[in-house]
């Protein structure tokens, strides 16, 4: 028998790192604009991401409104529970999008656009993070309603995995101008790549070892036995790619340490599967409890079999058109 609920977990799921990774380097890109004081440097980091900005937060769309259709008990849930940082993602998302219209039509006011962009970046980035770290501590439920406060979300935790959000789409930033530039901006971008992969590495191991900490569930879930022979090969992975991405680096290799970067985010995305399965809000309600009644989910199944490859489609011609180097002068403005 087919498990539809656990189907949909994983679309959303998908869905949700595909965001995370396209959206995310350049959110990272933004936040390194004040990194790069030039105006023809911060024109070409622009045109870097152009063509295709605007596509990568359909996955955003797709993964929150598949949410509240294919689990709207854990929609109902979760929505309260994070009011306040998703308020403060979504201003920053307007943020960012407005001052990569408005800097280019406003040469007066640029400046002003530009710390837009980057302020906009860094409020999304780290509202992100510190959803992501709230939902993994624990979220009050109480029956079938959010039981806690409005300030629940706001813990040492969250706020550690905002800053290490932060780190990661800095990274990812990074290495897409290095895969993206010539010149000294491209050679600025692998200075910088160096020191965020550092800090990403370093917010990587130290969630790891708080999450254990919150609750008994997620220590047993990864060092207890047997569960430790598939857990154990995710932290080895990471290690695995950390030295091909340092020596790729090291070698001034222009996209491999984009790809290894990406990698580096699928490995940690999975050791949070890893954590919260089968819980879509972590010890107290299951994907299953969650979920829409079979018939719904069934129902929008034949709609998201044509949705997504059109969507896949589409944004893989898009990065294929518009591949190759961004030179100065050259703009889709």
């Amino acid at each position: 028998m087919i498990d539809i609920a656990a189907i949909w977990a994983f679309i959303i799921a998908f869905a949700v790192f595909v965001y995370v990774v396209m959206d995310g380097f350049d959110l990272g890109l933004g936040m390194l604009f004040p990194l790069f004081p030039k105006k023809e440097d911060r024109d070409v980091m622009m045109n870097s991401v152009a063509p295709v900005w605007d596509g990568n937060e359909t996955w955003l769309v797709l993964g929150g409104g598949g949410l509240m259709a294919a689990f709207p008990l854990a929609y109902s849930v979760l929505m309260p529970a994070l009011y306040t940082p998703m308020i403060v993602m979504l201003l920053g998302l307007v943020f960012r999008g407005v001052a990569f219209e408005f800097r280019w039509r406003s040469r007066r006011e640029r400046n002003l656009w530009d710390i837009a962009f980057a302020g906009g970046s860094m409020l999304a980035t780290l509202a992100q993070g510190v959803a992501l770290g709230a939902i993994l501590q624990g979220v009050n439920v109480n029956g079938r309603h959010y039981g806690g406060g409005w300030w629940d979300w706001l813990t040492p935790f969250s706020i550690l995995t905002g800053f290490a959000l932060i780190a990661g789409y800095g990274l990812l930033g990074a290495t897409w101008l290095v895969m993206k530039t010539e010149g000294e901006l491209r050679d600025h971008a692998y200075r910088l790549s160096w020191w965020l992969l550092f800090a990403m590495l370093g917010a990587i191991g130290v969630v790891s070892l708080a999450t254990p900490f919150l609750d008994a569930e997620y220590a047993r879930r990864w060092f207890a036995w047997p569960n430790i022979i598939v857990t154990a090969p995710v932290p080895i992975a990471v290690a695995a790619v950390t030295v091909l991405l340092l020596r790729s680096l090291s070698a001034k290799q222009d996209y491999r340490p984009f790809f290894l970067s990406l990698t580096l985010f699928a490995l940690s995305y999975a050791g949070l599967g890893i954590s919260m399965w089968p819980y879509i809000v972590p010890r107290s309600i299951t994907i299953w409890q969650a979920a829409a009644p079979d018939n719904s989910l069934v129902f929008m199944s034949y709609g998201i079999a044509v949705l997504v490859p059109i969507i896949l489609a589409y944004t893989a011609w898009a990065y294929y058109v518009f591949r190759g180097k961004v030179s100065a002068g050259a703009g889709y403005h």
